[in-house]
């Protein structure tokens, strides 16, 4: 994963490390601020970070694929807080199987992928389980599936697209 913060610092996530670090203009080492402990399902390590997002208090939110959940990490945490899914794989609304991409928006409700249940969740803050917005209806190549979805966007005008991975495609959702 790659992402760039409002205060221009670059962020790399590195799987094989469980590790993200953040990077100022020039700096070849960074800082880790996410993982860094070894690659396990501690809460002071991640076991195979890919996608992660902020929200405006610059907290990251990791989606770390192989521990299914996603884990908050404030800024300047020495570890993370788990805020969606659970280790072990599931497809009820309060597990996940491989999340991958996530969007974190202005009220920190979190939008995740879940890759193998063919989904994308909405998790708002504090809540227990999340929600199914997009898919849920298995694997294919139908309007309302998807078959191993990675990563989502949001254009300005709320809509949200899908990198369909499977299906080859990227799909526009319109919500009202």
């Amino acid at each position: 994963g790659l992402a760039k913060d409002e205060r221009g610092f670059l962020y790399i996530s590195d799987r094989s490390k469980g590790e993200i670090r953040r990077f100022r203009v020039g700096e070849r080492v960074g800082t880790v601020v996410a993982g860094g402990q070894g690659q396990d399902s501690e809460l002071n390590q991640l076991k195979a970070p890919n996608f992660f997002a902020f929200d405006r208090n610059s907290s990251i939110y990791v989606s770390d694929v192989a521990s299914n959940r996603v884990t908050k990490w404030p800024l300047g945490a020495k570890q993370g807080v788990v805020v969606a899914g659970r280790l072990d794989p599931g497809s009820d609304l309060t597990h996940f199987n491989r999340p991958f991409g996530i969007y974190v928006d202005p009220a920190r409700t979190m939008y995740i992928v879940d890759s193998d249940n063919s989904r994308v969740m909405r998790w708002r803050e504090g809540m227990k389980q999340g929600e199914v917005i997009v898919g849920g209806n298995g694997r294919g190549n139908g309007a309302n599936q998807l078959n191993n979805p990675v990563d989502i966007a949001f254009d300005r005008h709320g809509n949200l697209y899908v990198a369909d991975y499977n299906n080859h495609r990227i799909q526009k959702f319109v919500f009202l």
